[in-house]
């Protein structure tokens, strides 16, 4: 069976690759890995559909899990360990559960994917309710640990989303959203630490970053959720608000202080001349947006 999955081909533009010289190798390499982000945009839509799930969760009260074996895990960890310091948010908003816990993050632990009750019972371990959104990771998709966990969390009721580089898997056959990046055999045959990995690294990213533009995390380009709780951050929420309102970096420490150093609300005193109190409410009912707070001037 695993014979036929796309992701265990061997790739003919990599048949020779121990036999050139090492610049020709990398060529090789760099030209497989060309392929990845045109994989990755043919799948804009899917991934479009499963940050709005995402947005909808978290207004809910919700969360985002990522969960996987191996290589998929590790990079669901990752993204979601990424968040906090990014858009300064609790580590409960988005949460990354691998097989084989933290252990299996630095030592391989490839036993631990073959069990779906292990998945199930790691998934409940961390206070999985039908209010979230469950992102099963697996290049192949047909990862046991992935497919267990993903059945619970659709028979809870929760939105799953099934992100894989295998056409027709298992996943996609049980997954509300199917994100399928097809990137192709890999270089290294059945080596999926590489344009798969690639792939869902990519994926990923987009999920997270998209769903904290949509929650208003963002302003512009800009992380205005930056929270200024040492010398590095101060400097950073100056310069954000700086640039936002714009104005000096003087005046971006006076809009700080009177907001009580927060830095959309400094962006909005800035902006619109509103005293801190207003500011509030109308980021508030805006739902901490601040180009919606704006549009209500």
């Amino acid at each position: 069976m695993l014979e036929k999955l796309l992701t265990e081909q061997p790739n003919p533009e990599s048949a020779s690759i121990d036999t050139v010289s090492t610049e020709a190798a990398l060529r090789i390499i760099n030209g497989e890995d060309r392929k990845v982000p045109e994989a990755v945009e043919r799948e804009i839509p899917a991934i479009a559909r499963a940050v709005d799930a995402a947005v909808a969760a978290i207004e809910r009260g919700g969360r985002l899990f990522y969960l996987g074996a191996g290589t998929s895990g590790r990079l669901g960890v990752l993204d979601a360990s990424e968040c906090p310091p990014t858009f300064s948010v609790s580590p409960e908003m988005v949460q990354g559960i691998m097989a084989g816990g933290e252990a299996a993050l630095s030592r391989a632990t490839e036993a631990s994917e073959d069990d779906p009750t292990l998945g199930v019972r790691d998934l409940l371990s961390h206070g999985f309710t039908e209010r979230d959104v469950l992102v099963g990771i697996t290049a192949s998709g047909r990862t046991p640990y992935v497919l267990g966990a993903v059945a619970e969390a659709k028979r809870m009721g929760a939105v799953t989303v099934g992100l894989c580089c295998s056409p027709d898997s298992e996943l996609a056959r049980i997954a509300d959203i199917v994100i399928a990046p097809l990137v192709g055999p890999e270089v290294i045959a059945g080596s999926t630490r590489m344009k798969a990995g690639t792939a869902q690294k990519l994926v990923l990213n987009m999920l997270s970053t998209g769903m904290f533009i949509r929650l208003g995390y963002v302003y512009g380009n800009l992380m205005v959720n930056v929270q200024p709780k040492n010398l590095k951050l101060v400097d950073r929420a100056r310069r954000i608000v700086a640039q936002a309102v714009p104005v000096s970096t003087e005046r971006a420490a006076q809009l700080l202080a009177a907001s009580g150093n927060s830095v959309r609300i400094a962006i909005l005193m800035g902006k619109s001349g509103m005293d801190r109190e207003t500011a509030e409410r109308r980021l508030a009912a805006a739902c901490g947006r601040i180009s919606k707070a704006l549009e209500r001037e």
